[in-house]
């Protein structure tokens, strides 16, 4: 198998993978050999699909704008 070294990290950024890590029950390296994975099989193309698909189900739709409704909570 392979090995990546990765250099100049955020101190932040591995603090959260550390974090995210220990919330999982792995150890730092696990958790970043996972991610690595995961993002190696990301299918954008699937992705693409989904969005499309989604987009198709809400099309005509009338939508309330986000901004009204984070205003009138903050308004409260």
């Amino acid at each position: 198998m392979g090995q990546i070294l990765v250099r100049d990290l955020n101190d932040e950024v591995i603090e959260r993978l550390k974090n995210r890590a220990r919330n999982d029950g792995r150890s730092l390296q696990s958790e970043v050999k996972l991610i690595l994975e995961q993002a190696a099989r990301a299918d954008v193309k699937a992705a693409r699909k989904l969005a499309n698909d989604i987009r198709k189900r809400f099309k005509g739709r009338k939508l309330t704008d986000s901004a009204d409704l984070i205003r009138e909570d903050r308004d409260r």
